[in-house]
């Protein structure tokens, strides 16, 4: 078995192809297209459920035959789905107690997609069978590449609250807790919810005020773990009956996917997918979709991963859905690349003329191939052609951002110090400040190795284990320098605050402590004594070793400490205790970036042209103009796409990508 799709000639470009959505004439002149396209790789069979199992245990495959020998002879590689990600109407109207439930206990209908409970020992049942069954017909057929199992898991339903998942509840927890230890980590003396027996544990559904914070903490982590053992089931079929075939799963690595742990799913495919799509209403964007494609490079352990879905221009799911400008979707696809990824593919290869998602944009829009968007596609296949030897490179960082799933879990709860909180937000601020300083960033889980990074940057690690709290302070203490914001180190992980003053576990490290939150009235900004301002978040602060780099002057809390440095064993600890505003969090972040060492790739990053370095036999340097401005860099080597030889200086135009191979 290989850790990538078989056969793969280069880069992955394609996209989900549905031709069940189409007469079976248009099948050959897709292909026609794919290949004009220059397209390599599809997915197929996402959806197609309810026409390969027509009634229970009924299959017809003679439509999908063609269509995957349509592919191979088209030379089209082929990542085949499971098809389980809509079930049929037929077996949910058969058996609809495995539709999902919500909190409030209304019981979900059939009419989109995802309907069935992670939990469904029928749903369950149906979606192995199927795979197996798939398994079975195309283990041998020469365009298979690689298994697709299921399909954006958690998207829709990341959690059921039926009776079914209630039992499943108890069980997970019984395997972690006896019933004294659940009563402790849930802090149920708090308001009489202490439980005598197992029975009498449910889901978090709707209560008459806030839930248990350690309960929905735990049903979070179960239901994320649900879901992965749908996973896991459908995988260990494919993998009984096609040893050789790797299997993966498309995450979902974008602003508003908090519902799964990537680092512990990512343990569990032979090789890490993602979808991406951005938000076109957001004019930095371009930094949203680098930082995404960061993430799931550490989630792929710093090996190449596969961009499965992004879009080729407007979706259909946003307020406004705005389409990309002329060379957008160029452009982000070349970032996809620069960061890691070894393929870029699209939802969808034909845009739909029915369904839900008919205004979604694809490989072919609805008006054909004379349009901005197929001749833009017709020029990135090709352009991917020119640089198949990237193929297998990586990306080196000196700076690496902790991302904690438990946190984000934990800290999008109700009852916190303000509602005005969030963790995704945090992460992006910190991402931000270490693009626009021109250096590569690794993500990293909590527990990871830290010691091959120079500078360490922790967003609101909050519900930090005694372990992972432990290894960044030895990080520090031996050498190691971080950057560390406010509602780090609070709570333990059962959401229980830490005792003694915040911010709890790292109180020694950051030589500080905290006695009181003060968070701001929304719309309230405090001026600090640097120049720079704060929103959202102040806390009453002293300094108990570390140097005070900045205080408030006004607000709240005037001549508190509000930035701090503090030297702890060799090692360095800056603390961030307010929300600092982007040029104050700039400057800050550029500090520990010179005391820790690390020199910026480039001096041109601020102005919105990225430049990012992959290695392998040779060095590519990715350089993407965000911008409507033409630029210069440093450079030397040839420049792939156009072959052109540059010694010195290259000019990268407006809205343009480089990839130069370079001569060092």
């Amino acid at each position: 078995m290989t850790s990538w799709p078989t056969g793969m000639p280069g880069l992955g470009w394609g996209a989900d192809y549905n031709p069940e959505q189409w007469p079976e004439h248009v099948w050959a002149e897709d292909v026609e297209l794919m290949r004009r396209a220059g397209v390599n790789l599809v997915s197929v069979g996402i959806f197609s459920w309810a026409r390969i199992e027509v009634s229970k245990g009924e299959y017809r495959f003679d439509w999908l035959d063609r269509v995957m020998d349509l592919l191979h002879a088209g030379g089209i590689r082929v990542d085949l789905a499971t098809a389980t990600a809509a079930p049929p109407p037929w077996l949910t109207a058969q058996y609809p107690e495995m539709l999902p439930v919500r909190a409030d206990g209304v019981r979900f209908s059939h009419g989109s997609r995802q309907a069935y409970c992670p939990t469904s020992p029928i749903y369950r049942d149906r979606a192995t069978a199927l795979a197996g069954e798939m398994a079975a017909h195309y283990r041998d057929h020469p365009a298979l590449a690689a298994w697709h199992v299921g399909n954006e898991y958690g998207c829709h339903i990341p959690k059921c609250y039926c009776d079914t998942c209630a039992a499943s509840f108890r069980e997970w927890l019984r395997a972690r807790y006896t019933l004294d230890e659940l009563n402790d980590a849930w802090s149920t003396a708090f308001w009489s919810q202490g439980y005598t027996d197992w029975a009498q544990i449910l889901p978090p559904r709707v209560t008459p005020t806030f839930s248990n914070p350690g309960q929905l903490l735990d049903f979070d982590r179960f239901a994320d773990d649900a879901l992965l053992e749908l996973f896991k089931a459908e995988r260990d079929v494919l993998r009984m009956i096609t040893p050789e075939v790797p299997i993966t799963t498309n995450f979902m690595s974008y602003w508003s996917s908090d519902d799964m742990d990537c680092w512990k799913w990512a343990r569990e495919v032979d090789f890490v997918s993602t979808d991406h799509y951005t938000r076109q209403d957001w004019p930095r964007r371009h930094i949203d979709l680098a930082m995404a494609a960061d993430m799931t490079r550490g989630f792929a352990g710093g090996r190449p991963w596969l961009l499965m879905e992004h879009s080729t221009s407007a979706v259909n799911w946003q307020p406004r859905n705005i389409a990309k400008q002329p060379g957008e979707m160029r452009r982000h696809s070349f970032a996809h690349v620069a960061h890691g990824a070894d393929g870029t593919l699209f939802f969808q290869w034909r845009q739909s003329r029915g369904g839900s998602e008919r205004y979604h944009s694809a490989m072919v829009p609805h008006a054909g191939t004379e349009t901005k968007v197929y001749r833009e596609v017709c020029q990135v296949g090709d352009e991917y052609k020119r640089i198949a030897g990237v193929v297998g490179s990586t990306v080196d960082a000196d700076v690496a951002v902790i991302y904690d799933y438990e946190s984000r879990f934990a800290l999008r709860q109700p009852a916190h110090p303000t509602s005005a909180f969030e963790y995704q937000q945090c992460v992006f601020d910190c991402y931000q400040a270490l693009w626009q300083a021109g250096v590569m960033v690794d993500f990293v889980a909590p527990g990871q190795d830290l010691s091959k990074y120079k500078l360490v940057v922790v967003p609101a690690l909050y519900a930090v284990r005694d372990a992972h709290a432990q290894l960044v302070a030895d990080y520090v203490a031996g050498g190691g320098h971080v950057l560390m914001t406010y509602l780090s180190g609070v709570a333990d992980e059962h959401s229980r605050v830490r005792l003694g003053g915040y911010p709890g576990a790292f109180r020694d490290v950051l030589g500080v402590w905290t006695e009181e939150f003060y968070p701001l009235h929304e719309g309230e900004t405090v001026a600090l004594d640097d120049g720079s301002a704060a929103t959202v978040w102040t806390e009453h602060l002293h300094a108990r070793g570390a140097s005070v780099i900045a205080s408030y002057l006004d607000g709240p809390l005037p001549g508190v400490p509000a930035v701090t440095r503090n030297e702890f064993g060799d090692g360095v600890a800056w603390y961030v205790a307010c929300g600092l505003d982007e040029s104050g969090f700039a400057r800050t972040a550029e500090s520990a970036l010179a005391e820790a060492g690390i020199t910026p790739m480039n001096s041109v990053v601020k102005s919105g042209v990225e430049l990012v370095r992959r290695r392998g036999d040779v060095s590519w340097l990715f350089a993407v103009n965000h911008t409507d401005t033409d630029a210069e860099i440093a450079a030397s080597g040839v420049e792939v796409l156009s072959g052109e030889r540059v010694s010195g200086r290259l000019t990268v135009r407006a809205g343009d990508v480089v990839v130069l191979r370079e001569e060092v």
